[in-house]
């Protein structure tokens, strides 16, 4: 009795071998080169400045991701579950999107925007070299930052340290901004990652802020009785 509930409890890390999965079905996608591509492109991303010191928050996207769930794992596993599914489902799409419509960007600065002299245009030199323009829509990048952005705020937190909505909230927003200051994404991508975002939501939290809701609504008609008692009493005194 005790190893099955001990399997209940863990079996949602098993998860994790969702992950190598993930990368397999991802790489094999790179690799096809006999199919025709859908270029993104949009009127918007020829207004967006190619900006390269933008690598930073964009490279600190696996420290949030990884670093985020392991920690959920550890304090809040009832979270992770939660976002265990946000992501595998979100991702899961992507690869059959990618499949069946094979999409790919034509946005990346010419040679001689790469030609600054500083560590960060090197690093985008080395980030263009290792990952290829293409299976970018939905932004997978943009999507799982809003995945562990949204379950963070929604754990208890936030209400614990303050400042980590702030903290939150300002690295997502870079992370999300330099997708497309790097040339990595089309502002197209990024609408699809919000969109896609959305749509998982529902099923995963919505039930429980409906659940809420519904508490709080109780909660109100209970104590307006007892508000109603203590004026009466006040009156009478």
């Amino acid at each position: 009795m005790e190893k099955k509930n001990a399997f209940q409890r863990y079996k949602y890390l098993l998860w994790l071998l969702y992950i190598p999965a993930y990368f397999i079905s991802f790489f094999a996608l790179e690799k096809r080169n006999d199919v025709a591509f859908h270029y993104i492109h949009s009127s918007i991303d020829d207004s967006i400045p190619f900006c390269e010191y933008f690598i930073i928050p964009y490279y600190l996207w696996f420290a949030f991701i990884f670093v985020s769930v392991g920690l959920f794992i550890i304090f809040d596993f009832e979270g992770f579950k939660k976002l265990a599914w946000f992501l595998a489902l979100g991702m899961t799409a992507f690869i059959i999107i990618c499949y069946f419509w094979p999409n790919a960007l034509q946005l990346r600065p010419s040679t001689a925007d790469l030609a600054k002299d500083n560590i960060c245009a090197k690093i985008v030199k080395y980030l263009y070299k290792t990952d290829t323009p293409t299976n970018v829509f939905p932004s997978i990048h943009v999507y799982n930052t809003l995945c562990v952005a949204i379950a963070i705020l929604k754990s208890k937190l936030p209400k614990k340290h303050p400042l980590v909505t702030v903290f939150v909230v300002i690295l997502s927003t870079l992370i999300i901004a330099a997708t497309v200051f790097l040339k990595q994404h089309s502002i197209i991508d990024v609408i699809g990652a919000f969109g896609m975002a959305l749509l998982f939501y529902l099923p995963i939290y919505l039930p429980g802020d409906l659940k809420k809701l519904r508490e709080r609504k109780a909660d109100k008609k209970k104590s307006k009785p007892q508000i109603k008692e203590v004026l009466v009493s006040t009156v009478e005194e």
